[in-house]
């Protein structure tokens, strides 16, 4: 299993994913779900994916050797005039990944099935954050849908919805965004550390600060220790429940 998130800022993007494939009593497998294509000055693109991950390198793979010469490999997400048509062009490349696998091998609809989060900026528009489906449709975050999750989604999901705020600086967010991915691990043994992320700044078409947070890392651990405790605190300051007799 995955688990991604996608958020929208007043300051920019913020991306975090999780890296685990596979998890069993002697077999955790862990793969970078988290891919990024820049050209200073012109464009950042960020890609993370859940789901099938023979399809989802494929797609990668493909957008990845369309980059390499723009001229001569059409049509390349580096020469698209608007992250719309970037999600346009992932979109296409998903769908048919999707159909190519499902026609040579097995015959089960979801078998081959993947969810992506796009997001990123072109010069000359703003930064852009889409959720792009198997089917090869796709919906774009807005003030009213501000982010997106793909993969094991329902654990992290009430702390992003209750403390998210546009105006939150990156430090917030990646603060947010572990308590959510902890949330997520302490509840589900198929997602993962280490963890990807990406803080792209608006308007700066320049890949911004990258890094990786592994399972040990000192800041995680405390995070998690002091967000479980202050959870407990919470819940004993809570009034009591007249009717328990």
């Amino acid at each position: 299993m995955t688990y991604c998130v996608g958020m929208m800022l007043d300051r920019g993007l913020v991306f975090m994913s999780d890296t685990r494939t596979n998890a069993g009593l002697d077999n955790i497998s862990s793969f970078r779900k988290q891919h990024r294509w820049a050209a200073p000055g012109d464009r950042v693109v960020t890609l993370m994916a859940a789901g099938n991950l023979a399809t989802t390198q494929a797609v990668v793979s493909i957008l990845d050797e369309r980059t390499k010469a723009p001229e001569e490999r059409q049509p390349s997400l580096m020469s698209m005039p608007s992250m719309f048509q970037v999600a346009r062009l992932v979109a296409d490349t998903l769908r048919e990944v999707i159909s190519q696998h499902a026609e040579t091998g097995q015959r089960a609809d979801s078998s081959f099935n993947a969810t992506l989060i796009l997001g990123g900026q072109i010069a000359g528009g703003p930064p852009r954050l889409f959720l792009i489906y198997p089917e090869g449709n796709f919906i774009e975050a807005s003030a009213d849908t501000p982010f997106f999750q793909i993969g094991e989604t329902k654990y992290g999901r009430p702390i992003l919805v209750r403390a998210y705020d546009p105006a939150m600086g990156f430090d917030e967010a990646m603060k947010l965004l572990l308590v959510s991915f902890d949330s997520t691990v302490k509840a589900n043994l198929t997602v993962g550390a280490p963890f990807d992320y990406h803080l792209y700044e608006a308007d700066s078409l320049a890949a911004g600060p990258t890094g990786r947070i592994e399972a040990d890392d000192p800041y995680f651990e405390s995070l998690s220790k002091r967000w479980g405790a202050a959870l407990k605190e919470a819940l004993e300051n809570l009034p009591p429940f007249d009717g328990a007799g």
